[in-house]
């Protein structure tokens, strides 16, 4: 059974950081690629960032640019998310999700790609 399973989100102070975590089970972790993807109340889910499955394509959403950072330890089963410099706007529950991808170096933040979906953790910045 596969399951992902995100962590970190809190309450944080605008210009703060946090740092989310996104651990899979019952698959292959480095065969897939992973996104982040994050909802705010009243707003459709959008892509964040993506990783490739050998971690070296990352794609970020040009609201986070120069601001957060994916990465990911393969030994862990493990992909991050570096948040700085947080914003009331960044403010929305945060999903991460898998896919296979056969292409080691390609990942997108495409919802309808991924196959495999975590129940997100909250992310909430005060102003």
């Amino acid at each position: 059974q596969v399951q992902v399973v995100e962590s970190g989100g809190a309450l944080v102070q605008a210009g703060g950081s946090l740092r989310l975590s996104c651990t899979t089970s019952g698959l292959t972790f480095a065969e897939y690629a992973v996104g982040w993807f994050r909802q705010a109340p009243g707003k459709e889910r959008e892509g964040v960032s993506c990783v490739s499955r050998n971690g070296e394509s990352r794609y970020y959403n040009d609201s986070v640019k120069d601001r957060f950072s994916i990465s990911r330890d393969n030994a862990k089963n493990t992909v991050y998310l570096q948040m700085n410099s947080l914003q009331p706007e960044d403010t929305a529950m945060y999903y991460c999700a898998a896919v296979y991808r056969r292409n080691y170096g390609y990942c997108s933040v495409t919802i309808d790609d991924y196959t495999h979906w975590g129940q997100g953790t909250q992310v909430t910045v005060s102003s």
